[in-house]
């Protein structure tokens, strides 16, 4: 489960075939999270571990730089989850804990549920302890796909996507806009390019 790539480009739920431990290093020239800019519109480098069982869990850890508070200039998520199958539907559940070294104040956590039919794809978040609840839903088709989602409290947005190869490496082009629903936070809309690769 690779944050950044979740947020640039709408991948559904792959359950696990084989057992196995993979990284995966990605350069975006925004780093845009449901909607908003995580690094001020400045480019982002991530990076992460992954594991995968034959069984259908994970587990994993992903970071990337930050830019939107006085002491946190880093983020660093751990996660885990579960994925499976129900006849042609796939079923993930998850929990992630997103930490900021330098500013504790800012760390939250969710559950999530993320169902995909076909090309097909919704998700719920529940924030932890009083963070805000997330929905999404989404659409693949072939290289291009949309998405939308509504943060509680926060505001609504929606990505479109087209992923192509670069040679070695995975590319991605994304538009992404935010409507915003708090007096603290306002409109957003970004062009980001990406370029990401695992091992």
């Amino acid at each position: 489960m690779n944050k950044f790539l979740t947020v640039l480009l709408t991948g559904f739920i792959a359950i696990p075939g084989s057992a196995g431990v993979s990284a995966n290093v990605a350069f975006a020239s925004d780093y845009i999270w449901r909607g908003m800019t995580q690094t001020g519109s400045d480019p982002a480098l991530s990076g992460g571990f992954d594991f995968e069982s034959e069984t259908g869990f994970y587990a994993g850890i992903w970071g990337s730089n930050v830019n939107f508070s006085e002491g946190a200039g880093s983020e660093l998520d751990t996660y885990f989850g579960y994925g499976f199958s129900l006849g042609d539907v796939s079923v993930d559940l998850s929990y992630v804990d997103f930490g900021y070294p330098g500013d504790s104040n800012l760390d939250f956590q969710e559950i999530g549920v993320a169902l995909s039919y076909g090309d097909f794809g919704a998700g719920y978040y529940a924030g932890q302890d009083g963070a805000p609840d997330y929905m999404d839903l989404s659409y693949s088709m072939g290289d291009f796909s949309v998405s939308y989602g509504d943060y509680d409290t926060y505001g609504t947005n929606y990505a479109l996507s087209y992923g192509f190869a670069c040679g070695e490496y995975d590319c991605g082009l994304t538009y992404s806009d935010f409507s915003s629903d708090s007096v603290d936070l306002m409109d957003e809309d970004a062009f980001v390019f990406s370029v990401s690769a695992s091992f």
